[in-house]
């Protein structure tokens, strides 16, 4: 394989690249400094760190194309999120809220169907909770949900007025 470009203008291209256009134009600058030899696809792929199949593809798509066709990157890269901003507000204080009733994941699924009209898979929503709102699957509550306030109030009274009498 021949390499059109020199060795400084493929060093210029390597700066501000994702990491796999930058190996490509790394296998290039190998290939063109031992042009004497001919180097195997083995070879590069130990001294870039990528599969040889991953070598094979590149070089043809240099020898189809050139550079351009080389440097070409498809991958889309940002996929938009399913839950929109109010979506995401309203989990939040779903799942802040202590007296909320939510058990799990699978709960909130159900709410979230219900609420807005959206069916969302388990794993979809677990990931987006835990990044989002640093939710676990099995973490304890702060407090009940059916837990009685009023009782709470009067055992603290009794408290107070008992510990006169210690």
């Amino acid at each position: 394989m021949y390499v059109k470009e020199s060795v400084s203008e493929l060093k210029k291209l390597l700066f501000n690249r994702s990491v796999t256009v930058s190996n490509r134009i790394r296998m290039l600058i190998l290939i063109k400094n031992n042009e004497s030899m001919s180097m195997s696809k083995r070879t590069l792929c130990k001294l870039i760190g990528v599969s040889d199949s991953s070598i094979q593809i590149w070089r043809k798509l240099y020898e189809a194309g050139g550079l351009s066709l080389l440097l070409e990157d498809k991958r889309i890269g940002f996929k938009p999120s399913l839950i929109s901003r109010e979506e995401h507000e309203k989990i939040a204080s779903k799942l802040n809220d202590p007296s909320n009733g939510i058990r799990g994941y699978v709960e909130l699924q159900d709410w979230l169907s219900q609420e807005f009209d959206k069916t969302i898979k388990y794993n979809t929503l677990l990931k987006y909770c835990g990044r989002h709102f640093g939710s676990k699957s099995k973490v304890a509550r702060k407090s009940h949900v059916k837990k009685d306030l009023q009782a709470v109030e009067n055992l603290k009274k009794l408290r107070t007025n008992l510990s006169g009498f210690v």
